[in-house]
């Protein structure tokens, strides 16, 4: 039976995928540090991401690794939070990257994530996979893309003989799970706060769950493909036309736009930073386009309407 090991399984994204592959036939191995009852058919196992333990026996002859760890950057930028996003990456990724090399059977792929806010910031044309690296809008903002650096270097840096390794560079993935920015922005949109964020212009890269979880099994079973991968809609809007489609969607004409200082001010309350939504993240998936990947959902109106059509979670 075809298998899949997942880590950063809890999350909204693994969460999607483990129910894509399941769906799909696979059997699902969900490494956590925490394991508690889920779907029936998916096997839990204990893991720290730092060190090697029972859970490396797992990797033997699987099909594919899809290596999502990573502390959640939707908070406060401060020196503790700075060092667990970046060593949860890192060491998560380095680690299995020794257990692979010394896999007999190792598995012929592994996708580790990563992000498309490695690019830097542009209101110009937009960044495939051969964009330029960093450069943001200003020098405090600099750590996402230090971060996302690191944790591609610790992918690449790993001898994997026979595995081969793909990075995801993936976009704001929008799904209705209470994880996704996706509630959220129509919450607001709902109760007349779904104006333009700043100056509204910084553009905004996006992907329906259902596309995200397809380009995963796509990459899987494309073994042409490595390297880094925008996982990303093929048609980036900019702020003040996503807000604007929330509006539609949602069925209210007006929604109060958002001065960057009330932004600040509101990203202190929500421990978060306003780099998320401030930063012109333009990126295109040349690579996943080139391969023949077709998209469900390519334009942000159609994926929206989907979204707002299934239940609430």
């Amino acid at each position: 039976m075809k298998r899949i090991i997942l880590t950063g399984g809890s999350g909204f994204l693994g969460h999607a995928l483990a129910a894509h592959f399941q769906k799909a036939g696979y059997e699902i191995m969900v490494l956590t540090r925490a394991p508690k009852p889920g779907p029936g058919g998916i096997r839990q196992i204990v893991w720290d991401a730092r060190t090697r333990g029972d859970w490396a026996t797992e990797l033997e002859g699987a099909t594919a690794v899809i290596n999502l760890v990573g502390r959640s950057v939707n908070c406060r930028y401060h020196e503790r939070n700075r060092q667990q996003i970046l060593e949860s990456r890192v060491q998560s990724t380095q680690i299995i990257g020794e257990v692979i090399s010394k896999c007999k059977v190792p598995p012929p792929v592994w996708l580790n994530a990563s992000t498309a806010t490695i690019y830097k910031h542009t209101y110009g044309p937009a960044w495939d996979e051969t964009g330029e690296i960093g450069g943001t809008m200003e020098a405090k903002d600099e750590f996402s893309v230090e971060v996302a650096t690191a944790w591609e270097r610790a992918l690449n840096q790993t001898q994997t003989r026979g595995t081969r390794k793909v990075a995801l560079r993936a976009s704001m993935v929008l799904g209705t799970d209470k994880n996704s920015v996706f509630p959220m922005l129509r919450r607001l949109a709902r109760i007349g706060l779904g104006g333009k964020m700043a100056e509204g212009r910084q553009f905004v890269s996006w992907i329906h769950q259902a596309d995200f979880c397809r380009a995963v099994d796509w990459l899987i079973t494309h073994n042409e493909i490595s390297g880094p991968v925008n996982v990303c809609a093929p048609n980036p809007v900019t702020n003040a036309e996503m807000m604007k489609l929330f509006r539609d969607v949602c069925r209210r004409p007006f929604g109060l736009p958002a001065a960057r200082w009330m932004l600040e001010i509101g990203a202190i309350f929500l421990r978060t930073e306003t780099e998320l939504i401030i930063k012109s993240r333009r990126v295109i998936p040349r690579r996943l386009i080139e391969s023949g990947f077709q998209y469900q959902y390519p334009f942000l109106r159609e994926a929206l309407e989907n979204l707002q059509e299934k239940p609430r979670r």
